[in-house]
């Protein structure tokens, strides 16, 4: 698609990985791989589509919202919210160098697939199992046809997307505190707790809050103001400490980031928990209220104001009460909700109720920057509902530009096994709906 009309940073920013716990990560190599693809196909599905309109510069044709088949009553997750078959992948515009690491990513992912929940309904971990099979071993360098010979798309609901941004921030920092370093960043308190509600009814399954023990009572957690004020002071969770506030925020809501040392040296730090508080996007309360001029409402913009206007910058942060928990990272990353590191221009958070994290994503935007193949490894706090997604871009200035300005809407497919939308259709007929 062209590029249209900027929407701003106004969810600003996304809060990718702040509500979920990582679990492990590994890596597989690759060598060419032709046996074992599945003929089955869903053709017989409804809402099956050719594909492009014309050439690859256009746009996706969404199905008809009437040829949606809905699998339950659950608007909350994808079989609910109602499915149809996208275009062959075959008439997709796969680019070599997307393809390659987008096959990379998934094969990443392929040990959560096969064994994790997927909260969507769309998938069972034995459906994954033949793909990751072959990923193990498939040439990159054919990576378009892996995906075309072991794929079928999916439109969940109508399939319009919209998309933001997030990368690898990197701002000042020390191991120590000093006069220049004041801002704590804190490790994970040791009474911060998860509770999965979905053990204690089912009506409450996929469900979880965090919060503390009070006696005989689980509480929330301190808010972001509480901290600010001093609620974990000289209990020793501090990791590091910050140069700035505004900085350090940022690098919140971004959810892992880099610390420039004094000495030269970096140290990487990566999500480790969130205090279980709303989410609120700045961006959005800034425009309510008329605070940020035409041409200022990207995360440029934002964090130019907040400096200019100190005191009232201060108050409008605290409104999100939202605060996140760091850990030191030695290996790769950053990570995503996976457990995996997460690719710059590969990895797209998604809501996992709608989204199997792990499966492959096709982005038509109106940004093209973000058209493509993407692989859906991370969620976040405000990546909530189908076809909403935000796109990693990694650290450096231009990432930072590309991330700060990604407000975009278009069209999303999910790649799927072949063969699973015929089951899910069987399904269906089955149960009489």
């Amino acid at each position: 698609m062209k590029i249209g009309t900027l929407f701003g940073a106004m969810t600003l920013i996304s809060a990718c990985s702040m509500s979920i716990i990582p679990q492990g990560a590994v890596q597989g190599a690759s060598t060419q791989q032709e046996s074992g693809a599945p003929s089955g196909n869903s053709s017989s599905f409804p809402g099956r589509q050719p594909g492009m309109t014309g050439n690859a510069n256009q746009s996706l044709r969404p199905v008809d919202s009437a040829q949606l088949i809905k699998i339950g009553d659950d608007p909350t997750r994808a079989l609910g919210t109602g499915i149809a078959a996208g275009p062959d992948i075959a008439t997709l515009n796969l680019s070599g160098s997307k393809a390659i690491s987008a096959l990379q990513s998934f094969r990443t992912s392929c040990p959560s697939l096969v064994r994790r929940e997927d909260n969507s309904g769309l998938t069972n971990g034995t459906d994954w199992q033949l793909s990751c099979e072959a990923a193990r071993s498939w040439s990159e360098n054919d990576a378009a046809r892996f995906f075309a010979s072991y794929f079928e798309t999916v439109q969940v609901g109508d399939g319009a997307a919209f998309a933001t941004g997030y990368f690898e921030p990197q701002i000042r920092g020390s191991r120590y505190k000093n006069a220049q370093y004041t801002v704590p960043i804190y490790r994970r308190p040791a009474n911060l707790i998860d509770v999965d509600l979905g053990l204690f009814s089912e009506e409450l399954k996929d469900k979880r809050i965090r919060g503390k023990v009070d006696g005989t009572k689980l509480v929330p957690f301190e808010d972001r103001a509480a901290i600010d004020d001093g609620a974990l002071a000289g209990q020793g969770l501090e990791i590091a400490w910050a140069q700035d506030y505004i900085d350090l925020f940022f690098l919140q809501i971004q959810g892992s980031g880099r610390l420039a040392l004094p000495d030269g040296s970096i140290m990487r730090i990566g999500y480790a928990g969130q205090n279980g508080r709303d989410y609120t996007g700045i961006g959005r309360v800034m425009r309510e209220r008329g605070l940020l001029a035409d041409g200022k409402t990207n995360m440029q913009g934002i964090i130019e104001w907040l400096r200019v206007h100190p005191e009232e910058g201060m108050r409008i942060m605290r409104e999100n009460q939202s605060y996140v928990f760091f850990q030191e990272l030695t290996g790769p990353g950053p990570l995503g909700a996976m457990g995996h590191p997460v690719v710059a221009r590969t990895s797209v958070a998604a809501d996992r109720m709608f989204v199997p994290l792990g499966a492959p994503v096709y982005l038509d935007m109106e940004h093209d920057v973000a058209d493509g193949l993407w692989v859906a490894q991370d969620s976040g706090g405000a990546i909530k509902g189908p076809n909403r997604f935000d796109t990693f871009w990694g650290a450096g200035e231009e990432a930072a530009q590309i991330a700060g300005g990604m407000s975009s809407r278009g069209q999303a497919l999910i790649f799927l096994p072949k063969g699973t939308l015929s089951r899910l259709y069987a399904s269906q007929r089955a149960s009489g709906q």
